[in-house]
């Protein structure tokens, strides 16, 4: 399952250098991932609302090549289902003009209820959703 979405770097995701803050990858790979869910007709807010969370256990990134202010960037979101009641989430960062790679990324995220506890009927509903 795949999910493709474009827009322009802001100013204020820039650091003194002019180039992409590392940390604002990690806040583009939620909007990715919104749009993933989104896309199959299921919000975060509507998860919330049915009592499931998805908190991130696990993320990682490799910055490849600098964004800049007003670059035009095409975010590439691809779910991967995991064993047991992980979903994972794979993210591409490129620029959207010239194609060229700027940063690969991951996500790992589990179900759970607002205990806390892992949610196997939500998991398993979430894992037939993401497999249509």
């Amino acid at each position: 399952m795949r999910s493709t979405m474009q827009f322009r770097v802001r100013y204020q995701e820039t650091d003194q250098m002019g180039i992409v803050h590392h940390s604002v990858y990690f806040i583009w790979f939620e909007m990715g991932r919104t749009e993933l869910m989104r896309e199959r007709n299921l919000s975060y807010r509507e998860c919330e609302t049915r009592g499931w969370l998805l908190p991130l256990v696990e993320s990682g990134a490799q910055y490849i090549n600098p964004a800049r202010y007003d670059d035009l960037i095409e975010l590439e979101t691809e779910m991967v289902l995991d064993k047991g009641a992980a979903f994972v989430f794979n993210y591409v960062v490129r620029n959207a003009v010239d194609h060229q790679i700027l940063a690969k990324g991951f996500t790992k995220h589990v179900c759970v209820n607002r205990e806390f506890k892992i949610d196997k009927q939500a998991t398993k509903e979430l894992k037939e959703l993401f497999q249509l």
